[in-house]
């Protein structure tokens, strides 16, 4: 093949053959591709000033308003202006400025996340060949899920003990908010000057605004350390969790049980960050590993943006419990499909995901069997079928990924919708991250089709034959 600059030949694993060509011209023509995003440098600086203000207006209108969102009123009755920008920064100086405990909370859970990824045991394996490194292969010590249950163990202790109880996550919510918006900013800052100062900048537009936001540097790390992969699975999912674990504790205080939507919430965010430690051997050859860099946009919605929005359905349930003393339940036909459709959901989201980077890991020879739980049926296809690419990557057709372009997704969008359902029709905070979601995975979907035309051309118009519906079978 032209262009070719490495190459290894190795027998086929499960049917699957390894990678033959490592990276070619078009392989580094499309890693050096540089594609204005987001409406370019004046739309991320919007989205860098918006995002904070949205979370500030969002918990305004959980903590105050019930979930309702407010509006500027121009004059009140008696034709004097409403001053609301001014009761915004009222009660963002009064409950969420920060402070050293609030402090303590988020950056000791950092602290102690960065010790495990270092001290945990768990297996090492490789990503793709990067083509910015000639096709050198990162490795990556996946012990998440050993972390993960160390984690679980010591915050029962510190929680049953006392000496840490779990609901002062909730009762410090917009503190530690506050304190997570700006570490995102300080660690995005951080790692865009060492990547400046070290040399390691990539795919840069000579925007400052623009790399500011997409990243200066693919793979930064410290030693052993990946720091985004870190940032993608050991911060945000695990914090969601505890958030929302800290909300039904809140509730137990108070009634002596957790209701129904308060235990699906628990259980929902239980469920995505136990996958995403389970399999944090897949996550190398994931798209944001491989190809996305690291700047605010991976980095602050790590750090702050993912674990202080997404949970808004469970902080929903917990403020309109304690504002009308009624606690939100459902009947028990609504509640038992909600749940069946959570678990039918996360069914199709674990294996299909599993599905897809297990045949990626074949290809890469850096498949592994590993026995966390859970490993689902259907997690991992034998001798799968696929379209070989003239370029040489292979384009999975079968399991899931036979039925639809993006089975994961769907499912994905599924779950993020129930976090809503579960909370009922009285507010759009708890529906906040299903939307969200739905115009993130559209925009990376266009993306993700757009390099894939690019890359394979003909291949890939066979490819939309073979599988022609991108989230529903027979719909879209």
């Amino acid at each position: 093949m032209a262009g070719q600059k490495t190459e290894a030949k190795s027998a086929p694993a499960n049917g699957v053959p390894l990678f033959k060509s490592k990276v070619t011209d078009l392989d580094l023509k499309l890693d050096n591709e540089i594609v204005y995003e987001f409406g370019g440098p004046i739309g991320v600086v919007g989205m860098m000033l918006g995002f904070p203000s949205l979370m500030y207006y969002f918990w305004v209108c959980l903590e105050y308003h019930q979930g309702k969102l407010i509006v500027p009123a121009v004059f009140s009755m008696d034709g004097i202006k409403a001053f609301f920008w001014n009761d915004i920064w009222a009660a963002i100086a009064k409950d969420a400025c920060p402070t050293w405990y609030a402090a303590k909370i988020y950056l000791g859970y950092i602290f102690i996340s960065v010790i495990l990824a270092y001290t945990m045991p768990g297996p090492v394996v490789e990503g793709l060949p990067i083509p910015s490194l000639q096709g050198k292969r990162l490795k990556y010590l996946c012990n998440g899920i050993a972390a993960w249950y160390f984690l679980l163990v010591l915050s029962a202790v510190l929680h049953v003990t006392g000496i840490f109880r779990l609901t002062e996550i909730i009762d410090n919510f917009g503190h530690i908010m506050t304190i997570a918006i700006m570490w995102g900013f300080f660690l995005t800052t951080s790692v865009y000057v060492m990547s400046t100062i070290l040399g390691t900048n990539h795919r840069m537009s000579g925007n400052f605004f623009y790399d500011y936001f997409m990243g200066a540097c693919l793979n930064p790390r410290v030693g052993i350390l990946d720091l985004k992969m870190w940032a993608e699975i050991r911060v945000p999912w695990p914090i969601l969790f505890y958030i929302s674990l800290s909300c039904a504790l809140k509730q137990y205080e108070t009634r002596g049980y957790v209701t129904g939507p308060a235990a699906f919430m628990v259980l929902a965010h239980f469920l995505y960050v136990n996958a995403c430690q389970k399999g944090e051997e897949c996550i190398p050859t994931s798209w944001d590993i491989f190809y996305e860099k690291d700047g605010f946009m991976l980095i602050f919605w790590n750090m702050a943006g993912v674990p202080f929005t997404y949970c808004y359905a469970s902080i929903y349930l917990m403020k309109f419990e304690q504002t009308t003393g009624i606690a939100i339940t459902h009947s028990w036909a609504f509640t038992v499909f909600l749940f069946t459709a959570l678990l039918a959901a996360y069914y199709i989201f674990d294996t299909g995901n599993s599905q897809k980077n297990r045949f990626r890991m074949e290809q890469n020879g850096s498949f592994i069997v590993r026995n966390t739980f859970p490993q689902l049926p259907y997690g991992h296809i034998k001798n799968p079928s696929y379209i070989k690419t003239a370029h040489g990557n292979l384009l999975l057709t079968d399991g899931w990924w036979g039925v639809v372009r993006k089975p994961h997704y769907t499912a994905d969008l599924v779950m993020a919708i129930s976090w809503g359902l579960i909370t009922g029709f009285g507010s759009f905070l708890p529906y906040f991250y299903f939307c969200f979601f739905l115009c993130v995975l559209t925009h990376r979907v266009t993306r993700d089709m757009e390099r894939c035309a690019k890359k394979y051309g003909k291949d890939w118009d066979r490819y939309c034959e073979r599988v022609p519906y991108i989230f529903v079978p027979y719909v879209f």
